[in-house]
């Protein structure tokens, strides 16, 4: 038995007519006419009798809305008490990001708690993976995103979903610019924009089977949404992800994924056996309802 039946019957008995107790709940008169039909079968017994004048309630339908009154107040009583409970959970929440489609899933994360406890308010610190995880360590940021591969040991965490595929951004009147994938050997012979995070740039040497004096690295980032400028300008090809690259994107520069594919994946991050504060301790509860839901 719902909480929806017992308004439902309720307003059926403070109308005393099935047609306007509809009209008042925005329901169709066959569907509360089954709804009560319903009712009456659940609980093996008669709670109105239907005339031509209306309703009337039987003696165990009386019996049932004083019941269904008492439940019904309780649990308005409950969601309010709830309603000024959430009204009243304040603070200050450290967030830090790196450029990453993930970052879509953590905004609206956080859209949602700021809907849910208004009074909450958040401060958001955007860099690369080892600045996020130096704050955190320092405890000035409290929950980070960041992207693998990363050292993980110290932290509680939940992986997210949306796969992030590495590629070459680069001018569309490049001479690669036609192509649907890209080797790396291929791409090696022009100036290429490197990521400077140590992790990611060891991989990506990795894939091209050279050392990194072989090449021709004008410039390295941090942060994609910079660099996209000097790919504008003709400085070089950069390596990223799309995800990243979503953030910050240009008609005039074409994405072409690598070969073979190399994906790697968001990570929600905060440090182990932290004691947080109580509101950041309610946003991580909600992080780890987020983890039960994809898996």
């Amino acid at each position: 038995m719902e909480l929806r039946t017992l308004r439902y019957f309720l307003a059926a008995a403070q109308e005393e007519n099935i047609t306007r107790a509809a009209d008042i709940l925005h329901v169709t008169q066959p569907t509360l006419s089954r709804q009560m039909m319903d009712l009456e079968r659940e609980l093996g017994t008669t709670l109105m009798l239907r005339g031509k004048n209306g309703l009337t309630l039987t003696d165990d339908g009386f019996y049932f809305r004083q019941r269904a009154e008492e439940i019904v107040e309780l649990a308005d009583r409950l969601e309010q008490s709830f309603v000024k409970r959430n009204a009243d959970v304040s603070g200050v929440i450290s967030i830090g990001a790196t450029e990453a489609v993930g970052s879509r899933l953590f905004a609206k994360l956080i859209k949602q708690f700021s809907e849910k406890y208004p009074l909450v308010q958040f401060n958001l610190y955007n860099g690369m993976a080892d600045y996020i995880k130096d704050r955190m360590d320092k405890g000035l940021i409290d929950v980070g995103l960041l992207l693998e591969p990363i050292d993980i040991s110290k932290y509680d965490f939940v992986r997210l979903s949306q796969k992030e595929t590495w590629g070459v951004l680069m001018r569309d009147d490049h001479p690669l610019a036609d192509r649907e994938s890209i080797a790396p050997d291929e791409i090696a012979k022009y100036p290429l924009i490197l990521p400077l995070r140590e992790r990611v740039r060891a991989e990506i040497m990795n894939w091209f089977k050279y050392d990194e004096n072989e090449l021709n690295v004008p410039l390295s980032y941090t942060l994609l949404s910079n660099a996209v400028l000097l790919v504008e300008e003709g400085l070089g090809c950069a390596f990223c992800l799309d995800g990243a690259l979503a953030i910050r994107n240009s008609p005039h520069l074409r994405f072409i994924p690598i070969k073979p594919e190399h994906t790697t994946r968001s990570i929600l991050v905060w440090k182990k056996n932290q004691l947080f504060s109580p509101v950041t301790s309610l946003f991580i509860q909600e992080i780890n309802m987020l983890r039960a839901r994809i898996e």
